[in-house]
């Protein structure tokens, strides 16, 4: 299984020789171009890598299951809130789904968010720039350690045994991040987005927005199931020792 991009050099936002002319996106009335069918379908979609994910997922589920109901319950008992956090998140093709997470934020998060974002010009900086926080004082003590330990991820697993996700791929990504990708945005959608991926085991949070998108695009550019073996396998240290993780 060949996916057929050419590899090159490029930055976040420019214009891409492999985007099809007339290939489109429709997303809230911004046109953003495709891939051509063919490309996107050549290697991507392949059942090779959605046996790889289904092969891992299952006995996962049923390994980790004691798991996701001890978080599940300390979430819930710590203030009485809801312990899934869910996201419309952009995925294959452009679809939307809902993304599932741990909460790991106090309930009233978006609103405390949005008093920062209005009252502190630093905050609103840094949150156009990253689409975070790095000292984020919305974050619970547990949902702390559940972001430096990546257990606020493991309810993606259902995402995944639903075939909205995979293990491997890029970062689902909000409509505010959209415009962030630009024309990239092609890439990202030419594939399923993963709970693990080049960004997360090449630095994670301590990389740039421009440079996650070149990253994820590379992953696309350059796909093959040994190198989905390869990322898994360096994801192991990466969660470990919280590399990025915050």
């Amino acid at each position: 299984m060949n996916v057929s991009f050419k590899r090159e050099t490029f930055t976040a936002g420019a214009t891409s020789p492999d985007i099809a002319a007339g290939s489109l996106y429709d997303l809230g009335g911004a046109a953003i171009p495709s891939l051509s069918a063919g490309r996107r379908s050549g290697g991507l979609m392949s059942w090779r890598k959605r046996a790889l994910d289904l092969a891992i997922v299952i006995p996962v589920l049923l390994f980790v299951a004691p798991l996701l109901l001890g978080i599940y319950l300390v979430i819930r008992m710590q203030d009485g809130g809801q312990a899934l956090f869910r996201q419309t998140r952009y995925g294959q093709g452009g679809r939307t789904f809902t993304c599932y997470k741990f909460r790991t934020m106090v309930k009233d998060a978006e609103e405390r968010l949005n008093h920062l974002l209005e009252t502190d010009p630093e905050v609103a900086a840094e949150w156009q720039r990253d689409q975070k926080l790095r000292n984020d004082p919305r974050i619970t003590p547990f949902g702390r350690f559940l972001r430096k330990s990546s257990l606020d991820e493991l309810p993606q697993l259902f995402n995944i045994l639903r075939g909205e996700m995979s293990i491997v791929g890029p970062r689902p990504i909000t409509a505010s991040e959209v415009p962030k990708y630009g024309r990239y945005f092609a890439y990202y959608a030419a594939t399923r987005p993963g709970i693990t991926g080049l960004w997360q085991v090449s630095g994670r949070n301590h990389r740039t927005y421009d440079e996650r998108v070149r990253l994820d695009a590379r992953y696309v550019m350059n796909w093959s199931l040994r190198r989905d073996i390869a990322i898994l396998l360096r994801t192991i240290p990466a969660v470990l020792f919280s590399k990025g993780a915050y």
